[in-house]
């Protein structure tokens, strides 16, 4: 089958938050053929099944409010996921970028190249620069390696909340929640819309100040799932406890969330730098990755943030797509000092210096560890320079994100060799 083969200026791979304000920003900016592709059949990404509040601004502490209100009243807090997805697709299309949805990207044939597969055929698209937004994506039951049987009744959040807001399908009549991240949190929300009991929230963390226990659910902490009973529907749950005890919990409905993960497959099939750390691809202060004239934006780059955070990245790489499209880029991607973290640290993004020590968005890094922290001290090394040491005011919860000024950026030697954070 021959392949319609087109040129545009910019091509942007993903339609979520990321995607779609990188192609709103850079279509403003006056860059002719800017074109954004998404797979789903409707754009705006995951904020499209997100009924709750809290989109498009810092996450508001009344998360543990909302959660716990019966019907639909939590979604009036503040702008919801679908409000903030309709305004996304509205800004790209008013500012000019072309929005074409239910096609995917299928791989690369060239620097620049991507294969396209569509309803109306194969394509191959060649851009002068290329931006990836395509997101992260919740774990599901056979990457977490939990055994048992093979039962209906298994959900991730995602999963979940287009059952009930997208489809409008029965989910059962009892849960157990898994995880205790705020997007468990949002789970239980839907859970509750849905009609459906939430028997648990089971995690292998200890207690910690803001819990699921604020919105009145049984919160089982230190303890780990290490099977799911039933056939053909869910019948349970098994929990080991840290003492070694074993409970069953009864239900029809497990539902698996947080454990993020960069989307990265594309990325990966282009041969680009992954960064061993987030699991997205290595990238520097200006989105610049590993591949000349291919960007990386949102929550591929560190899974995962929240909507309003990703399309700020989304607005903040056109200045760079800019420079490349005048020419006026002169430094490619991944030709900065790479940096590193050490456990419990897990990942700090950017991970790449960028041209000139260009600073990052915000002027601050984005760290994750792996466990909770009390008032850490963070230092910065190459080799054996001491270039940065702060010590923390507050405490760092694992697997939430915290933050680590720029300022000592400038002391970075171009030759010196890696850079590693670490902390005591």
């Amino acid at each position: 089958m021959t392949r319609a083969e087109r040129q545009v200026d910019v091509l942007v791979v993903g339609a979520g938050p990321a995607g779609l304000a990188a192609g709103a920003e850079l279509a403003a900016a006056g860059t002719d053929r800017v074109e954004i592709l998404e797979r789903e059949r409707q754009a705006g990404g995951i904020p499209r099944h997100c009924h709750h509040g809290g989109f498009g601004g810092p996450l508001d502490r009344s998360l543990y409010a909302w959660a716990s209100a019966a019907g639909s009243a939590y979604a009036r807090r503040g702008r919801t996921g679908p409000d903030f997805a309709r305004r996304a697709v509205a800004d790209a299309e008013a500012a000019g970028a072309t929005l074409r949805t239910g096609l995917t990207v299928t791989g690369w044939a060239g620097e620049r190249t991507v294969d396209v597969t569509g309803p109306h055929g194969l394509e191959r698209i060649t851009a002068r620069a290329v931006v990836l937004a395509t997101g992260a994506r919740e774990r599901p039951r056979s990457a977490r390696l939990i055994p048992g049987t093979r039962p209906a009744g298994v959900y991730t959040t995602g999963e979940l909340q287009q059952a009930v807001h997208l489809y409008g399908q029965p989910v059962g009549t009892d849960a157990v929640v898994v995880g205790d991240e705020p997007v468990a949190h949002a789970a239980i929300a839907t859970l509750r819309e849905a009609g459906v009991h939430v028997v648990a929230v089971v995690t292998g963390r200890p207690a910690r100040g803001l819990g699921p226990r604020f919105v009145r659910v049984p919160l089982l902490t230190g303890a780990t799932v290490t099977s799911l009973t039933g056939s053909p529907r869910l019948t349970g749950v098994s929990v080991r406890h840290e003492d070694g005890r074993t409970t069953t919990l009864r239900c029809d409905t497990v539902v698996l969330t947080g454990d993020f993960i960069p989307d990265h497959e594309l990325a990966r099939r282009g041969g680009l730098q992954l960064d061993p750390g987030t699991r997205g691809p290595a990238y520097d202060s200006a989105f610049r990755t590993s591949r000349p004239g291919v960007f990386a934006v949102g929550n591929l780059l560190h899974a995962v943030e929240r909507a309003g955070f990703a399309a700020e990245e989304g607005r903040a790489v056109a200045v760079p797509v800019l420079h490349r499209l005048a020419g006026t880029d002169v430094v490619d991607g991944g030709r900065g000092t790479p940096l590193a973290v050490e456990p419990p640290l897990l990942w700090i993004a950017p991970n790449v210096t960028g041209p000139h020590r260009t600073r990052p968005q915000g002027d601050r890094f984005l760290l994750r560890s792996a466990r909770r922290l009390s008032r850490p001290l963070l230092a910065v090394w190459q080799g054996d320079d001491e270039l940065h040491r702060r010590r923390l005011l507050s405490t760092v919860d694992s697997g939430r994100t915290f933050f680590l000024d720029a300022e000592w950026l400038d002391r970075v030697d171009p030759d010196g060799g890696p850079v590693s954070i670490t902390v005591s």
